[in-house]
């Protein structure tokens, strides 16, 4: 459970590490030079405002796990991958929060 979900209690408590270890799609949703400056090992940038016009790459993901600074931005990014019919979308929070499951 992330720090944003034991704050504020968002959401249903998930597995995280086993759905990373799992292969999941890891995809970190702060800017470029966010990302840049240090990001979880084998995830992939896809920025915020990018999320919506980049659907296809979500696609036949058997699960994601969407991450970001402080958990606001992933939380946006879920709605809207969850707007787009995707059902297998997990906020993991922040991106140092994440990073704990990654081998």
């Amino acid at each position: 459970m992330s720090i944003f979900q034991q704050l504020f209690g968002t959401g249903t408590t998930v597995d995280l590490k086993s759905i990373i270890d799992d292969g999941a799609f890891l995809v970190d949703v702060r800017t470029p030079g966010e990302f840049a400056d240090g990001h979880v090992k084998g995830s992939v940038n896809i920025p915020l405002d990018q999320v919506a016009l980049q659907l296809a790459k979500f696609k036949n993901k058997k699960n994601i796990v969407v991450f970001c600074r402080s958990g606001g931005r992933s939380s946006q990014a879920k709605s809207i991958l969850e707007q787009n019919g995707f059902t297998n979308v997990v906020n993991g929070g922040t991106w140092d929060y994440v990073s704990g499951f990654v081998k």
